[in-house]
C-alpha cells in the first residue's frame, strides 16, 4: 500500500480532456498540472517561497545532474531531496535518460546501460535501470521515472523500434529494481515511458509491454526532440486516449502554451518544459495578448506591466520600463521578475483549463486560447532540456 492514487474528477464531453486529483506522499496535486523544471534541485531564478506563493504544487528534479553534482551520498545525508532543498510539497525526478541522450558522442549505449563522461569534468560514469532506481530512491522523489533511452529523431522504423524494445527491457528491470528497494522508499510511484518515435504501431506496442509490466502511470517520452509539431500531437492523439483510464498521463518535455492546450484535448494530464524559465531569462515573457521581449526599445518608457490583464505579483508592482532597464544593466532581478510573471502564466492558464473542463466550457476555453496561441508560441518545437542543465 503506498501513499500514491489518481482518481480523475470530470471529463470533457466534446474531447478527451479531463481533471483529476493526484494524491502523493508530499501533498495532493489538481490535474491537468503544469510542473515547473527544477533540474539541480532549484527552479532557476527563483525561490521555493516564490513557487509557494504561486500555489506550484509539484515541480522536477533530475537524475543526471543531481547525481554528479552535489553527488547522491551528499543529498542522502542530508535526509533526502525535499529536505535538501527546502520544498515540502511534491517532486517528480526524471531518470536521467534524456540528459544522457543529449550527451551524443560523450555517450556509449550497452544492453547494460550508459556508459558516458561528465559534462563536469570528464570523468567516466554509468547509468543504468538499476543505478537510476538507486539513486531516485535515495533521492526520495515522489515520482520516479523509469530508465529509457531517448528515441532520436529522425529514425527509421527499424532504428526506433529497436530502441523502443530496449527502453521496454530496461522498464523492466525499472521495475524489479524499484520493487527491490521497496523497503527503503514504500511511498513512492513509479511511472512507465512510452517510447516509439512517430510510429503509431511501435507507440502502441510499447504502451502495451508497460501495461503489461505494471506502472503507476505512464508518460509519453521522446517528443519535442525536433519532430514537426503537428507529427508530435498526431502521437499524443493516438496514444494518450488509450493509457489506462485509472492512471495519470505525461508528457515529457511540452511544451508551449498551446502545445499544453492541444495535448489536455487529447487527454493528457501532466505536463514540464524549461520553456517559461528559460524564455524568461531571455527577455521574453508570454501575456494575454502574446509573447513579448521586453528587452525591445519599444518599451523604454512604458509604464505598462508585463500584462495589463494579469494578477502576479510582478505585474501588479513593476513596469515594462523598468524591467526593460534591469536587463539591460544586467541585473538578475530582470531574470526572477519575468521567471516569476512566466510561471504565473502558466500555472494560471492551467488553473482557468481545469475549472473551464469542470464547467463544460473547455470547448470555448480552448477557441478562445486559440486566437492567440499563434503569437504565445516560439518558433519550432518545445525547448527540451539539455544535458548541462536548463541554460
Amino acid at each position: 500500500m503506498t501513499a500514491f492514487s489518481f482518481r480523475v474528477d470530470s471529463n470533457d464531453p466534446h474531447s478527451h480532456a479531463r481533471t483529476g486529483f493526484l494524491r502523493l506522499p508530499h501533498g495532493e496535486v489538481e490535474t491537468p498540472v503544469f510542473m515547473p523544471v527544477g533540474t539541480q534541485g532549484t527552479v532557476k531564478a527563483v525561490t521555493q517561497e516564490m513557487l509557494e506563493s504561486l500555489d506550484a504544487r509539484i515541480i522536477l528534479g533530475n537524475t543526471y545532474h543531481l547525481f554528479l553534482r552535489p553527488g547522491t551520498e551528499t543529498i542522502r545525508a542530508m535526509g533526502g531531496l525535499h529536505r535538501f532543498m527546502a520544498w515540502e510539497r511534491a517532486l517528480l525526478t526524471d531518470s536521467g535518460g534524456f540528459q544522457v541522450f543529449s550527451l551524443g558522442d560523450l555517450r556509449r549505449i550497452s544492453e547494460e546501460g550508459v556508459e558516458f563522461r561528465s559534462h563536469l569534468d570528464g570523468s567516466r560514469q554509468f547509468l543504468s535501470p538499476e543505478v537510476s532506481m538507486e539513486i531516485q530512491t535515495t533521492l526520495g522523489s515522489d515520482i520516479v521515472m523509469a530508465f529509457d533511452e531517448c528515441t532520436p529523431f529522425p529514425a527509421t522504423h527499424t532504428e526506433a523500434q529497436m530502441s523502443m524494445l530496449l527502453s521496454m527491457r530496461w522498464a523492466r528491470r525499472s521495475r524489479h529494481s524499484f520493487d527491490s528497494l521497496r523497503e527503503k522508499a514504500p511511498d513512492q510511484a513509479l511511472f512507465g515511458i512510452i517510447q516509439g518515435g512517430v510510429y503509431a504501431d511501435l507507440r502502441s506496442q510499447s504502451l502495451d509491454e508497460l501495461v503489461g509490466i505494471g506502472f503507476d502511470g505512464y508518460a509519453i517520452g521522446g517528443l519535442s526532440v525536433g519532430e514537426e509539431k503537428d507529427k508530435m500531437l498526431d502521437v499524443v492523439e493516438g496514444i494518450a486516449p488509450r493509457i489506462p483510464l485509472d492512471r495519470p498521463r505525461y508528457l515529457m518535455g511540452v511544451g508551449t502554451p498551446s502545445d499544453i492546450v492541444n495535448a489536455v484535448a487529447r487527454g493528457v494530464d501532466m505536463f514540464d518544459c524549461v520553456l517559461p524559465t528559460r524564455n524568461a531569462r531571455n527577455g521574453q515573457v508570454f501575456t494575454s495578448e502574446g509573447k513579448l521581449n521586453i528587452k525591445n526599445a519599444r518599451y523604454v518608457r512604458d509604464s505598462r506591466p508585463l500584462d495589463e490583464k494579469c494578477a502576479c505579483m510582478v505585474c501588479a508592482r513593476y513596469s515594462r520600463s523598468y524591467i526593460r532597464h534591469l536587463y539591460q544593466a544586467g541585473e538578475i532581478l530582470a531574470s526572477t521578475l519575468c521567471t516569476l510573471h512566466n510561471l504565473a502564466c502558466y500555472l494560471d492558464m492551467m488553473k482557468r483549463m481545469r475549472q473551464s473542463i469542470r464547467l463544460g466550457k473547455f470547448t470555448e476555453f480552448r477557441a478562445d486560447f486559440t486566437e492567440v496561441a499563434v503569437n504565445q508560441d516560439v518558433d519550432g518545437a518545445s525547448i527540451p532540456d539539455d544535458a548541462d542543465g536548463e541554460s
